[in-house]
């Protein structure tokens, strides 16, 4: 999502005033009609769009779970690995370490760029339904699985439950983004990327040398 340098889709920009009002007022605190108010059409005219506001909160959710899980498998291919249980060199395949450090990357691009889905998530997920959250749960455990997959490959003395525990912890880290304060109140873009990386990657050390 936060990796598109084309112009976002009438779609995309309601998607996006949605995931903020949301995450700022929650999502009974949000009307269609400040929803279509912030993207410049009626409040009626969001209904050629999405059903309605429920619609709009699934297609949130389980679309960020479905992109982390997609940008992850792509990184993995590029890398020269295998989406699935680690990252199985093939010709031309770089380090895992390497692998572990784009999946990292790519993370934080999220946890920077996506920062009111992450509260969005945290808040509202209960609310979707159930074949819907059944839907986020399942990409959520595939993506974890092949950090799983990555990180074993960089520590293969880490045992699989030990690793599942860092990439969760992991991810409770970079998803403290909302937490941190207001974007300006940051010391750089560049900079908290560089420092979250940092703590990930000395975390993860920390279970593989342990």
């Amino acid at each position: 999502m936060a990796t598109r340098t084309d112009a976002p889709t009438r779609r995309e920009q309601i998607l996006k005033e949605a995931a903020r009002l949301f995450a700022e007022r929650g999502f009974h605190g949000v009307g269609v009609d400040e929803i279509g108010a912030a993207v410049g059409i009626s409040g009626p005219g969001l209904y050629r769009h999405f059903p309605g506001k429920d619609a709009m909160l699934a297609e949130l959710l389980v679309g960020i779970s479905d992109s982390l899980l997609t940008g992850a498998k792509r990184r993995l291919a590029e890398a020269g690995g295998t989406a699935g249980s680690g990252a199985r060199a093939g010709a031309g395949a770089v380090g895992p370490g390497a692998v572990l450090d784009s999946l990292i990357e790519g993370h934080i691009d999220f946890a920077l760029d996506d920062r009111p889905l992450i509260t969005l998530h945290d808040r509202e997920l209960d609310r979707l339904r159930d074949a819907d959250r059944k839907m986020v749960r399942q990409l959520q455990r595939q993506y974890v699985e092949l950090w799983v997959g990555v990180l074993r490959e960089v520590y293969p003395a880490v045992a699989e439950p030990a690793a599942r525990s860092a990439v969760h912890s992991v991810f409770g880290l970079l998803n403290s983004t909302p937490h941190l304060g207001r974007p300006g109140s940051l010391p750089g873009r560049a900079v908290t990327a560089a420092l979250l990386h940092r703590m990930a990657r000395g975390a993860f050390a920390a279970v593989g040398e342990a």
